[in-house]
């Protein structure tokens, strides 16, 4: 008798989110000279507020955004009730005398999952940079990417990067004690202002594809790239980092594209009026995105899963502004995996950092 083939296993059920935490910094310590610092106070209830933020989420990676206190978002972990084994944010270090981010913060991660490895990028590809004007050569991200391969209990393995891009705030020249050097007042400085930032975004996203290509192609790797873009998914540098609108006219670039999680959820999805981030001077949008390789799509004959639903944790951007919370919503993607088959060779596979051979690797501080 032929033996009847073995019954497919359920795929594994799993939750990312996407968090900028809005300048978590530890009590009484100066992280912008222009900011005051958190009382106790100020720094509890936010913790408080954070945790509770978490817990809802329930999320087994969390990728987090505007931290400058490593010892903070462990704090606001702690106040979740939730277990999280790991959680790194480099370059904001409170340990071996380490004071934390300087001058801009940084993207982390924490998860449930097993980390097998990470790195974080603060170089652009060699050649890459481009003049910003009154500035000179952009040559860093301002907030280095960070990229972890993690592996689920059933064996899946997964990338995840997680990004915050320069914000389309006016870039004004400064001195070395920070002080302004030109009149913010002056209408054609102001615009001069916002060229720089668009160019340091736009060189940045540019770097971020480069990156995202690396990790992408000759691969099989399934990869979600989470943060703040500070644009929105139709943007000119989200689509430069996603290039998913080539593969209309090329079915090969789906090898090194990315797609929207909250597109793949099809015509079906509760959509309206809901999906939003930010909202700036009443306009809602999305900045904050969750974007995933063909692995989740399920069109793709190289899918491993797919995106069950897309939530957005944005009541709170309603209730006024108050550095306690947040000033952007939380996005959060439930996604599902197949384990590998026995033999199959696919939980074997890992993250191939050193593929992304034109970039070096940060070791904080940058």
């Amino acid at each position: 008798m032929t033996p009847s083939p073995s019954p497919a296993l359920a795929p594994d059920t799993l939750t990312v989110a996407t968090c900028n935490l809005l300048n978590l910094a530890l009590p009484e310590r100066e992280f912008y000279a222009n900011q005051t610092p958190y009382t106790q106070a100020q720094y509890t209830r936010k913790i408080q507020w954070l945790g509770g933020r978490f817990q809802a989420l329930n999320a087994d990676i969390l990728a987090v955004q505007e931290v400058w206190d490593q010892a903070a978002l462990m704090d606001a972990l702690a106040a979740s009730g939730l277990h999280y084994h790991f959680a790194s944010v480099p370059g904001a270090e409170n340990t071996e005398g380490r004071p934390g981010a300087m001058g801009t913060p940084r993207v982390g991660l924490a998860t449930r999952l097993k980390v097998l490895a990470t790195r974080s990028f603060s170089d652009f590809p060699a050649g890459l940079g481009q003049p910003i004007p009154g500035l000179g050569i952009h040559t860093r991200f301002e907030r280095p990417p960070l990229v972890a391969t993690l592996q689920m209990k059933r064996g899946q393995i997964l990338t995840v990067l997680t990004c915050h891009l320069k914000s389309k705030r006016p870039k004004f020249l400064l001195d070395a004690a920070g002080n302004p050097l030109e009149d913010r007042d002056n209408p054609k400085i102001a615009a001069l202002a916002s060229l720089r930032s668009l160019v340091m975004r736009g060189v940045e996203a540019t770097a971020l594809r480069c990156l995202v290509i690396d990790l992408l192609r000759h691969t099989r790797m399934p990869l979600v790239v989470m943060g703040d873009f500070n644009d929105t998914p139709d943007s000119v540098t989200t689509q430069m980092i996603s290039a998913a609108s080539e593969v209309a006219y090329d079915r090969k670039a789906r090898d090194r594209a990315l797609f929207n999680a909250f597109d793949l959820l099809g015509d079906a999805a509760l959509k309206k009026d809901v999906a939003y981030s930010h909202i700036h001077q009443g306009a809602p949008a999305v900045l904050d995105q969750i974007l995933v390789s063909e692995e989740f799509d399920p069109r793709s004959r190289h899918a491993v899963g797919d995106v069950r639903r897309v939530d957005y944790f944005n009541d709170h951007l309603h209730e006024g502004r108050d550095r306690s919370r947040s000033d952007h919503g939380f996005v959060r993607a439930l996604l599902r995996m197949r384990a590998p088959a026995p033999g199959s060779g696919i939980g074997d596979l890992s993250a191939d950092l050193d593929a992304a051979g034109t970039f070096e690797q940060s070791t904080g501080g940058a």
